[in-house]
This record gives structure tokens, C-alpha cells and sequence, in this order.
């Protein structure tokens, strides 16, 4: 038994015993008390005043025995029956606090696996959904430690190609002088792209840590307006049409820096997986909630039903060959996130990708 236990048994017991005491002090003042009084039923007991005896004399009774003033046997049983409730009851407070102790030092130690719901049995009170909080908080922190190793993996995966491409490229000048130029262009392309790719792990590191997330009163309009110019700029040399036949009067408040970027990934996503010579369109529409819906759809290949979810996790790879999303899309859901806005993905009965963005209005 811990310390806890014997504080409570302890506390517990010793009010019950001084309540017990207190209770038989009580009954002793006033038996007492009633002893004194001059009608009181032992009056007998006082010397009967000298008279002369009758004729018919007999002999007083002998004294009723009256037993002990303070009742022992029964204080005996009260502390007994008290020494009992209190054990009882510190045990029943410090059982799942020992259990909450233990995974907590389990998960300090690493070990994230350990639950303590069923310890609980079937409490229903406080304790209990401490311990189911614990278990969810283990979950999730687990499911953040798998995530960011997952994410070190990908990362180091990704920069490893361009490095190595880097390499060839410096090796290829030195070989060939004369390819010199080719070589730097090269270069100067895949420094660009570990660039890129630092500056999106940069953006994503800083939405989780909800920091640097600077909050305006944006125009939708003009910031479609500028997306939609670029992306038909884009899709120009593929021959895709880009289909936006309104843009509605809203306001809304976010970082307009990353919200261009969010919206950019998704389109750029879009125009990827379009085909050539195909529509990329973009809807946008006041719900009934005062929400914006911009709704972004292609007629690529789609994804399964059953990865429409992890398109949004970084470095998601799908199970068709050369199919695969970066950190744009992760950096588009945790972006509306940080607005109260939303990204969904859905299949279209045609095979194309449709991804939808809720964003709420600004106050």
C-alpha cells in the first residue's frame, strides 16, 4: 500500500474514532446528569431517614445492578467497524491512482502501450475518466511519435534524391568542362527544389506548433482571382481548360500567406492528375451557414475510396505506381484548420478527384 492509501485510512479512521468517542462522552455526561437529579430512580441508594421500623419490617432490596457507565463493548465495535470502512475506503481511493501511477512512469519511460481503462472496472466517477483520459492522451501522442517518425522517414527519403542528383551534376562538370552550363542549371534546379521542400516542412512545422500564424481580413475574391489567373497560365501548356463561372463577395479572416498556399496546393494538385486536353473546375458558393464552399474538381484517375483520407498525411504514397502527394495537401488541412475551415476529398460518379474547402466567415 502506498502512502496515499495509509493518509486516507488514517484520516478517515481517526474522525470516525473521535466521533465515537465524542458520541460516548456524551452519554456518559448525561448519564451522569441523570444521576444527579434528586428524582432520579437510584434515589434508593441515598440513607433513608432514621425512623423507627414498623412492626412489619422487611429488608430493602438489594441495589439493581446498573452495569458500566460508559459502554466499552459497543465503542469496541464502532472503532472496529470504523477501522474497517476506512481501510475499505482508502483502498477504493488509492486503486486507481496506484494504476495512474504506474503509466505514468511507464510513459515517461517510453512505453506508451500500457491502458489503464479496464483497471478501472466498472467505476463510473472521476477517477475512472482520468484513466480513460489517460489512455486517449497514449493513443494520441503514440499516433504523433509514429507520425513524426514516419515524417523524418519521408523526409530524409526525398532529400536524398536530389542530393544524389546534385553529386552527379558537380561530378559531370568536372568531367565534362565543356557541359559545364548544363551542369549548373541542373543544380541551381534541384537546389531550388530542396528549397521548396525546406520551406514547406518550415510551414508545416510552424502550423502545428500554432505559432507565426498572422490573422487578416482577406477578399476571397481577389485571392482567387490571382490563383485562377495562374493556374490557366499553368494549364495553358497542357491544354486544360479551367472552369470558375463566379467568384462570390466574401470576407473571411486567415494568414493570407498560407491560405494562398493551401488553395494553391489543391489546385496544383488538381491540374497534376488532370488529363490532357480536360476541364479542371472550380465552383464556389455561400452555404446556408454563411460558409464559403470552393469545391476544386478533375477528371483524373481519382484515389480509392479508402485513401481519400491519407491524400491529407505528408508524403502519402498511393498504392499505383508514380502516384504520390507531398506536403501540399497536409499543409492545406492543417491551414483551414487553424481558420475553422475544413478539406474534404471525394471520388465524382465521372472518376475524378473532387476536394472541397469550407471556410467559415470573418467576424
Amino acid at each position: 500500500m502506498g502512502r496515499l492509501f495509509w493518509k486516507f485510512f488514517l484520516f478517515v479512521w481517526l474522525a470516525q474514532m473521535v466521533g465515537v468517542v465524542a458520541t460516548g462522552t456524551l452519554f456518559w455526561l448525561e448519564h451522569q446528569h441523570h444521576d444527579a437529579r434528586p428524582d432520579a430512580p437510584h434515589r434508593e441508594r441515598m440513607p433513608p431517614p432514621h425512623l423507627p421500623p414498623p412492626n412489619d419490617f422487611r429488608p430493602p432490596p438489594p441495589p439493581e445492578h446498573r452495569g458500566p457507565i460508559i459502554p466499552y463493548i459497543h465503542i469496541a465495535a464502532g472503532l472496529f467497524a470504523s477501522l474497517l470502512c476506512a481501510a475499505g475506503l482508502a483502498w477504493y481511493i488509492a486503486k486507481p491512482i496506484r494504476h495512474l501511477r504506474e503509466a505514468f512512469e511507464a510513459a515517461a519511460e517510453g512505453n506508451l502501450d500500457l491502458r489503464i481503462g479496464q483497471s478501472m472496472g466498472r467505476r463510473r466517477d472521476e477517477l475512472a475518466d482520468l484513466g480513460q483520459g489517460f489512455d486517449r492522451m497514449s493513443d494520441h501522442v503514440r499516433a504523433l511519435m509514429e507520425g513524426q517518425k514516419r515524417l523524418l522517414h519521408d523526409v530524409s527519403h526525398e532529400l536524398r534524391s536530389p542530393i544524389a542528383r546534385l553529386h552527379a551534376a558537380i561530378g559531370l562538370a568536372r568531367q565534362q568542362p565543356a557541359r559545364i552550363d548544363d551542369s549548373l542549371l541542373r543544380i541551381e534546379r534541384e537546389g531550388e527544389r530542396m528549397n521548396r521542400l525546406v520551406g514547406e516542412l518550415l510551414t508545416l512545422s510552424r502550423l502545428e506548433a500554432g505559432v507565426g500564424t498572422h490573422i487578416d481580413t482577406l477578399d476571397l475574391a481577389d485571392l482567387l482571382g490571382d490563383l485562377i489567373e495562374d493556374t490557366r497560365f499553368e494549364a495553358t501548356a497542357r491544354h486544360i481548360a479551367v472552369d470558375c463561372p463566379t467568384l462570390p463577395d466574401f470576407t473571411l479572416r486567415a494568414n493570407a500567406e498560407l491560405l494562398h498556399r493551401a488553395i494553391e496546393n489543391v489546385l496544383r494538385n488538381g491540374l497534376r492528375f488532370s488529363p490532357e486536353g480536360g476541364t479542371l473546375r472550380i465552383e464556389t458558393r455561400i452555404l446556408e451557414n454563411r460558409h464559403c464552399l470552393i469545391a476544386i474538381t478533375d477528371q483524373g484517375p481519382g484515389v480509392p475510396d479508402d485513401q481519400l483520407e491519407a491524400i491529407f498525411t505528408p508524403f502519402f504514397r498511393g498504392t499505383n505506381p508514380g502516384e504520390g502527394y507531398g506536403l501540399g495537401l497536409a499543409i492545406a488541412r492543417r491551414v483551414l484548420a487553424a481558420v475553422n475551415g475544413q478539406i474534404t476529398a471525394k471520388n465524382t460518379p465521372t472518376g475524378g478527384l473532387r476536394v472541397e474547402i469550407t471556410i467559415p466567415p470573418g467576424l
